[in-house]
């Protein structure tokens, strides 16, 4: 069982540092994640995993293939036993680009988006590594080995059908009707996979990393969409709650136009406003799978961030994603 006292958290970070053959800091300060136990001295990011799984492994040896850019992360040592398996990296100056955002002007933000986009295409056309291993469980409930990268979904939504068969079933309707535009579903190339203002850092004037590469893997280049859209509709639900106030969605609606006019070819499928929805739904679901005891909550009690909610609002009328669709000029 995960141990959440942060004097054990600080512990095993330090450990991780003697161990890799670093002196101990005077200063290690925690920082926040849903995922790692993360601390940070003067030069130095110590992420340490509690899961069974290695994760940090993969990413260790994910970032040995990224491009040699200024944004890229910089592995300084890797290691650990399962369930404290550690990843040590070189920090880079800088705040998360969220931060920043409710006091940059216009020109500023959309310098951000420039530069984000300029990063992103050199990922982008970077090949996906053959022996990268795969991600498990990834964010939107789709399997590229299946007969058709959905067939999880179908499953997911007969299953949970018991509960909304209503909902459920319109549901698998839609993605029945329109599963046919995932028929292409390339994997040569790399995406980032959590592409949140959270793991951008910003100095004031320059992009200075990209960070957490847990979910990169190959995939469609407009999967990268899912995540960034959903951050610029709930904002406020992804950042630290010193800031979570001043976090507003409306200063977010112009980021996906800026970056279609930078990086075109990440909108240009034919059929974007269905996979788009497509990848919306599984992500939904996949959060639902993960904790299915989300379901049982009461209709009064879910806030619009419960995943049933915004998958009534997905089926509906497009949800989130119906103001940039028609900001784009795209149907739902």
């Amino acid at each position: 069982m995960t141990n959440d006292n942060p004097f054990f958290a600080q512990v095993r970070a330090r450990h991780a540092l003697r161990t890799a053959g670093f002196d101990n800091p005077a200063v290690l300060e925690r920082a926040s994640s849903t995922r790692n136990e993360v601390f940070l001295s003067s030069d130095l990011v110590v992420r340490v995993n509690r899961q069974p799984n290695q994760r940090l492994r993969r990413e260790a040896m994910l970032c040995q293939f990224l491009p040699g850019e200024s944004w890229a992360p910089r592995v300084l040592a890797y290691g650990g036993e399962v369930g404290t398996d550690y990843l040590i990296l070189e920090r880079r100056p800088g705040a998360p680009l969220s931060r920043w955002w409710p006091s940059m002007s216009p020109g500023l933000r959309r310098r951000a988006v420039e530069q984000l986009a300029t990063a992103l295409r050199a990922l982008h056309e970077t090949p996906t590594p053959v022996q990268l291993p795969r991600v498990d469980h990834a964010p939107q409930l789709i399997d590229p080995r299946s007969v058709t990268p959905l067939v999880p979904l179908l499953l997911a939504l007969d299953e949970f059908a018991v509960h909304d068969r209503s909902l459920f079933g319109a549901l698998s309707d839609l993605v029945n009707a329109t599963g046919d535009a995932l028929a292409e579903y390339s994997q040569r190339f790399l995406i980032h996979g959590d592409l949140s203002f959270e793991n951008l850092l910003w100095d004031g004037a320059n992009l200075t990393a990209i960070l957490d590469f847990e979910w990169c893997r190959g995939a469609p280049v407009d999967l990268e969409l899912d995540v960034l859209l959903r951050f610029c509709a709930f904002p406020h639900a992804h950042v630290a709650p010193d800031y979570e106030a001043r976090t507003r969605a409306e200063d977010y609606a112009d980021v996906p136009t800026w970056l279609a006019e930078c990086r075109p070819d990440m909108f240009e499928h034919p059929r974007l406003s269905d996979r788009l929805l497509l990848y919306a739904i599984a992500y939904a679901v996949q959060e639902l799978r993960s904790a299915p005891e989300s379901l049982q909550t009461p209709p009064a009690l879910r806030g619009p961030l419960h995943p049933l909610v915004r998958l009534r609002d997905l089926v509906h009328d497009g949800g989130h994603l119906r103001p940039t669709l028609d900001r784009l000029g795209l149907r739902v």
